[in-house]
């Protein structure tokens, strides 16, 4: 018999899809991927909620989806949180070493993590996440762990990851009305890299790049350590939107021909090649071709800037160039032909399609790009949260806000 402590379940709220995946803890302690559900979205835009009765609808058709493949009740999520309104920024906490004898312990990484949160936030925003990079003890400096060794006076450097406070409550909100609780929210990207990075390659540097419908989100991590994210408001859908524009065609129509014809690179496309928009949609009328070349070079402005923008990211903290492990592209967006070629061009850096490490899944669909976020998030649950080792995340000052949620809904319920 399983328990229902054994199941951990992952939920990945996109602007064009909801994906939730489902993985078992084994008797011997290793996960086991069991299930895996997406629908499409609705009341959802770059990361944020824009109608919560739209999104309840599509998040609950998605768990009774995974829960009839899985045969399991899903009781509770780790959920990923996204947008454009997640901020992030250093701070460092200082305090003296306890004990007597002068010994780090587990109870002085934690009052010096909370020493690093006492930094003044933003109005209207709450702390996420508080990601240790680097210790100092007396002289001792860029450790990695501590405990164990000898000082007075104990340094913590870490990264603050905020998200601004109505946009988590909407959210937590969505989920409460479905009868699920939260385990955790976490920052999607950082859960991304948990499925598509491996400790070599953060030990290297590297930067997961992950291209959405309408944001594109990006990790650097270095030594092992989280070292700069951000979210930019662009990504695949806006390719779509201006093909729409150029080619004069609705946004459906537009999107269909995105994911046919579209690559990112134009070189090779001939003058003469035309597309029949016909083929696409009966609005259009028969005979309606437009030139190749023209989608092709609309794709490739638009996928050029995206890249642009993320190496304007990575040159504010000067690894521009300067990432021994190159670029992981993952995301819908990074499906397109030639994406990898035009990021090579762009970074100058090695780049590679960010596909699951562990990649011997039962279900063909979590092998994709798509499902890397929701994966991450099963794998962070496992290493962070059932382990107990939930230091990494500082959901305590929104749970204040959401347990009086949770308490109010399970009021309404049967």
């Amino acid at each position: 018999m399983i328990n229902s402590k054994d199941i951990i379940t992952g939920l990945d709220i996109g602007t064009s899809a909801i994906r939730i995946v489902m993985g078992q803890i084994t008797q011997d302690g290793s996960l086991r991927i069991i299930g895996a559900a997406e629908t499409p979205s609705e009341g959802i835009n770059r990361g944020s909620i824009t109608s919560i009765e739209e999104a309840v609808s599509a998040i609950s058709a998605t768990v009774e989806k995974c829960e009839r493949m899985t045969g399991f009740n899903i009781d509770k999520m780790i959920v990923g949180i996204s947008g454009t309104h997640i901020k992030t920024l250093n701070s460092k906490g200082v305090i003296a070493v306890a004990k007597a004898n002068e010994q780090v312990e587990e109870s002085d990484i934690d009052r010096a993590l909370e020493a690093a949160q006492t930094i003044a936030t933003p109005p209207n925003y709450e702390i996420l996440h508080v990601l240790p990079t680097s210790y100092n003890l007396d002289e001792q400096h860029d450790l990695k762990d501590p405990i164990g060794m000898s000082g007075v006076r104990l340094e913590v450097e870490t990264q603050i990851i905020m998200g601004l406070s109505s946009q988590i409550k909407n959210l937590t909100k969505c989920i409460y009305r479905t009868g699920i609780d939260i385990e955790d929210l976490v920052f999607s990207i950082l859960a991304t890299s948990e499925s598509v990075l491996t400790k070599k390659q953060k030990d290297l540097g590297v930067a997961v790049v992950n291209i959405g419908q309408a944001t594109t989100s990006l990790a650097i991590f270095e030594e092992g350590d989280i070292l700069h994210t951000a979210v930019v408001p662009i990504g695949a859908g806006h390719i779509t939107n201006d093909l729409a524009i150029g080619l004069r065609t609705s946004v459906e129509t537009a999107e269909s021909v995105k994911i046919d014809q579209a690559q990112a690179i134009a070189d090779n496309i001939s003058k003469r090649d035309e597309v029949d928009l016909h083929k696409y949609s009966e609005e259009e009328k028969k005979g309606t071709y437009v030139y190749k070349k023209d989608i092709v070079g609309i794709c490739e402005a638009r996928m050029e800037e995206i890249f642009k923008i993320v190496n304007d990211e990575l040159k504010k903290v000067g690894r521009d160039g300067k990432l021994p492990a190159g670029i992981v592209l993952t995301g819908g967006g990074a499906k397109m032909p030639l994406a990898v070629d035009l990021a090579k061009q762009v970074f100058q850096l090695p780049v590679f399609l960010g596909r699951p490490i562990d990649n011997d899944f039962p279900i063909d669909k979590l092998n994709s790009v798509d499902f890397t976020t929701a994966l991450g998030l099963v794998i962070w649950a496992d290493k962070n949260v059932v382990t107990n080792k939930n230091f990494l995340s500082n959901f305590s000052s929104v749970r204040q806000t959401t347990d009086k949620m949770r308490g109010w809904f399970k009021s309404l319920w049967p």
